[in-house]
């Protein structure tokens, strides 16, 4: 008897429809293999076979003795991972009669089966249950812990069940089990942003807060320059406090990729904090934009629609870092192999943090630097010119001072307030490229609507001519300080950019100033 299931595959962050076809008929003769898996599987799914017969056996029905042929089509499209047990359990019993087969062409199943039946989490059920609704499908049975994943997905019911027997007895009609129902809106409304980090925890630092506001506002990358102590690594675990908080296109975005990871974690549900992501120093290529021979999405993909935090940036080897700028120009990455092109969203801001040089105290106001001659040159060209320049903000991160953070007195901003700024600057930006597909924020201009879009008065004109003359300034810090100008005036609710607006956006590109590092 034939029968068929259904089940799906990953790949990169979407999902496709897989058809179990299971052939039961044929007697095996004694010492012979009556099991015969094709359509492409890999070895996980090969030896599925041993826990998908035991867990049979081990709820009390039986595998016969005959012929078994399981097909998983469409057989040119490689098969992984242990998450096909489920529905080719169920094509079996289906094939030989011990389950009803009516209804089985609207249901997906998935999950890793235990040898007494048990059923294990799997990964990619958000994506899995987005395709399995485009695909008309109306039932969803899988593992209980990724039941809440599956279930923000509205017109699909979703069954989250803990051993196959459930699954099986469900079918046949001797359990009543409820679909897993959620209010996305709801469930997202009530679970907003909840740091346990705040802007006002840091003393003094208000020039680099500002800093941090304008890239929150504007979707800018930054790079802290300061001694050990001055405070970087604290300033920037905070940024993430200040953005905008996620609608809810971004967060089933996000979801998504922290699915496929198989980071989300059991009984979650929707991510609904923007992500904070950092990797250490000795992290590699294929860590850092993803890839492997099973491609899975890398630190840049994690901090999607969040923050990428790469501190001590010049001790991060070079190629590391040289990868990171074509998917920080497109916001996304291509992970290309012999047979298979996978695409995942990489769009992320980058906050990077560094001493100014090996001892640390290059331009310190206090402590003297040791470093010879042609040392802090020689340590800042670890960081190439192609990256430094798709960062917008060189901020210089100063000691605070004893009398700073002796003062209890001393009241700093909040996140809270912070972000309402930041929130109502976006807005203004979300007006203005509400026609330009793919762009959100000023950051992301190309050059071409920058000319347009940051347009100058003659006196900021003569401002920026003479601030590139003088300050010697490289032509690349150009239009980056024309977007963050654009950045600081939305801020301040002005259709125009003006001179105090131009004069903060050209105080923040330090390292493109010729002899900086001497």
């Amino acid at each position: 008897m034939l029968s068929k299931t259904y089940a799906s595959a990953v790949h990169g962050v979407e999902a496709k429809t897989i058809t179990v076809e299971v052939n039961a008929g044929g007697v095996v003769a004694a010492g012979k293999q009556g099991y015969f898996l094709v359509g492409l599987p890999d070895n996980a799914v090969k030896e599925g076979w041993q826990r998908i017969e035991a867990a049979i056996k081990n709820i009390g029905l039986n595998v016969p003795r005959v012929k078994l042929v399981v097909n998983l089509a469409p057989a040119d499209i490689k098969k992984e991972g242990s998450s096909y047990d489920l529905p080719i359990a169920m094509g079996i019993l289906a094939s030989t009669g011990q389950i009803k087969t009516p209804g089985l062409d609207k249901m997906i199943f998935m999950g890793e089966l235990a040898l007494d039946g048990e059923l294990r989490p799997i990964k990619g059920a958000l994506p899995i249950a987005i395709q399995a609704r485009k695909e008309g499908f109306n039932t969803f049975i899988l593992p209980k812990a990724n039941a809440r994943e599956a279930a923000i997905v509205k017109d699909l019911n979703v069954y989250g069940i803990d051993n196959v027997k459930e699954a099986i007895d469900f079918i046949n009609g001797s359990l009543d089990l409820q679909p897993l129902k959620y209010d996305t809106r709801e469930l997202f409304a009530d679970t907003g942003n909840h740091y346990n980090v705040d802007f006002n925890d840091v003393k003094g630092q208000e020039n680099i807060k500002r800093a941090l506001e304008l890239a929150a506002a504007g979707g800018h990358n930054v790079i802290l320059i300061g001694p050990p102590g001055a405070g970087k690594t604290m300033l920037a675990r905070r940024l993430p406090t200040i953005l905008p908080p996620l609608n809810l296109y971004e967060a089933l975005e996000t979801t998504k990729i922290h699915s496929v990871a198989g980071i989300l974690g059991a009984n979650s549900s929707l991510v609904t904090e923007r992500p904070f992501r950092s990797p250490h120093h000795t992290i590699s290529d294929v860590a850092l934009v993803g890839g492997g021979s099973n491609p899975n999405p890398g630190e840049i993909s994690l901090a999607h629609n969040g923050v990428l935090f790469l501190d001590e940036l010049p001790e991060f080897k070079r190629q590391v870092l040289e990868v990171m700028r074509q998917p920080m120009e497109e916001r996304k990455v291509t992970i290309s192999r012999a047979k298979i092109s996978v695409d995942y969203p990489a769009s992320f801001m980058l906050i990077a943090s560094m001493n100014p040089c090996p001892c640390g105290f290059y331009n310190h106001p206090e402590k003297e630097c040791v470093c010879g001659p042609g040392v802090v040159k020689k340590y800042l060209t670890k960081i190439s010119g192609p990256l430094l320049d798709r960062i917008d903000l060189h901020v210089e991160v100063t000691p605070v001072s004893y009398d700073e953070l002796a003062n209890r007195e001393y009241k700093s901003e909040t996140s809270e307030v912070i972000v309402a700024r930041v929130v109502k600057a976006r807005l203004i930006q979300e007006e203005r490229f509400k026609d330009h597909v793919g762009i959100f924020c000023n950051a992301q201009m190309p050059s071409r609507m920058v000319r347009d879009i940051c347009e100058l008065s003659q006196a900021g004109t003569n401002l920026l001519k003479t601030a590139m003359t003088r300050l010697q300034l490289s032509a690349r810090a150009y239009d980056r300080i024309l977007k963050v100008a654009r950045t600081g005036a939305d801020l301040a609710g002005s259709p125009e950019i003006k001179i105090e607006h131009l004069a903060e956006a050209i105080q923040y590109r330090s390292l493109d100033r010729e002899g900086w590092a001497g």
